[in-house]
């Protein structure tokens, strides 16, 4: 049996809140009611592109940036910005300074995809999950001689082998 929304009386109830203080009682409410109760938070999921897009329209630091262009198809770093899409395979060198860093950035501080945790996944499988990516990144790291960096993530690895 399916319940009807406590708050709207129309939609389906899929949030359920049992309070037992000061005495047993029960909120069936739907999603739109719960988060406009404030009891749930919805999340909006955007595509990869409008995420990169949301990214690449900040500027990255480079003052000179907006005066790369890719010298096969024209393609500037500002038309970059504004379709987040590049014009051809010649582009990732030509904005290869820049793109590291948004890459940098949409990896938090890894340069290459080092892959994702299923969201059910429990404690266990992040902190492994973490302590590879870092693994990887220290080995980047030493590989580059940035050995500030190396210890940084030397010491994160060893703050979650602690845990």
């Amino acid at each position: 049996m399916s319940l009807v929304c406590q708050r709207c009386q129309q939609s389906k109830a899929t949030v359920h809140i049992t309070d037992t203080l000061p005495d047993k009682r029960e909120l069936h409410l739907c999603e739109d009611c719960a988060e406009k109760e404030g009891v749930i938070i919805k999340q909006h999921h955007q595509s990869t592109n409008e995420i990169l897009q949301q990214l690449i329209k900040h500027k990255t630091g480079l003052g000179a940036s907006d005066d790369l262009a890719c010298p096969n198809c024209g393609m500037t770093f500002r038309e970059f910005q504004l379709k987040g899409q590049l014009g051809c395979s010649h582009d990732y060198e030509a904005f290869k300074k820049v793109l590291d860093q948004l890459i940098e950035r949409a990896h938090e501080g890894a340069t290459h995809h080092v892959g994702k945790v299923p969201a059910k996944a429990d404690e266990t499988v992040r902190r492994q999950a973490g302590l590879l990516r870092l693994r990887r990144e220290l080995q980047e790291a030493i590989e580059q001689e940035n050995y500030e960096h190396a210890a940084r993530v030397r010491d994160q690895i060893q703050a979650l082998e602690s845990v």
